[in-house]
């Protein structure tokens, strides 16, 4: 899984870095300091995320968003910024963004976000849904009636504290297939891939595919969904 980050401090990069590094041994990274390097990245290649700050020396604001997205595409684009105003969240969410990450949030924060997005939610901080009357820091942005800002409601509970994403994956875990084959069929990387199984992990209080496999059940998927249920620990 590669993750871009766009930042034009050198010293808040390498924190990132060190925090994101938690997601698996597959992450890897492209760093931009400017707005036209991270551009110049994204055209050579996409990668599975792009983490960036809205305030760059050649591009401010939401321009900063604008103009990542017309190059970016369906690549998701997490905001991290010093700016926790509401109305820049919901701009910004507005225009596209998945995610906007306060850099007074920690690092577990961090990582729970980049983990909803990559399995396909959006990630917004507490104060803004508390402002809309709802807990949390988890939402999907819904456009509807007169307005044209986004209105904000929890994201659907999944199943068992799983999204469908990670029941997807976690069913080919189940029918005995290893990350490369999953990675093929989903079309996804391979770091995405065990990023949603670690994800799956969590939510099923357990540690490996093995223990995944035993506990199936109970999340509804078994091997009768289809393939094989035996596992190969290897492929973990």
């Amino acid at each position: 899984m590669q993750i871009l980050l766009v930042d034009d401090h050198d010293l808040f990069r390498e924190g990132l870095k060190l925090m994101l590094d938690n997601l698996g041994p597959e992450v890897r990274f492209a760093e931009a300091g400017t707005v036209a390097e991270a551009l110049a990245l994204l055209r050579q290649q996409a990668p599975d995320l792009v983490l960036a700050d809205l305030y760059m020396p050649d591009a401010d604001g939401l321009d900063v968003l604008t103009s990542l997205r017309d190059v970016a595409g369906p690549v998701p684009i997490v905001v991290l910024s010093s700016e926790d105003d509401p109305r820049a969240v919901r701009s910004a969410i507005g225009l596209g963004a998945r995610g906007y990450v306060p850099k007074s949030s920690t690092g577990q924060v961090l990582l729970a976000a980049v983990g909803l997005v990559l399995a396909g939610g959006t990630y917004l901080p507490p104060n803004v849904l508390h402002e809309n009357g709802v807990p949390g820091g988890w939402a999907r942005p819904l456009r509807g009636g007169a307005s044209t800002a986004p209105r904000l409601v929890p994201a659907p509970a999944p199943a068992n504290g799983l999204s469908s994403r990670q029941r997807e994956v976690l069913l080919k875990v189940v029918q005995g297939k290893a990350n490369k084959v999953i990675a093929r069929e989903l079309q996804l990387s391979e770091g995405t891939v065990k990023a949603h199984l670690s994800a799956a992990f969590r939510a099923l209080g357990v540690r490996n595919r093995t223990q995944a496999v035993s506990v199936a059940a109970k999340v509804g998927l078994t091997s009768a969904e289809g393939g094989s249920a035996s596992v190969d620990p290897a492929f973990g």
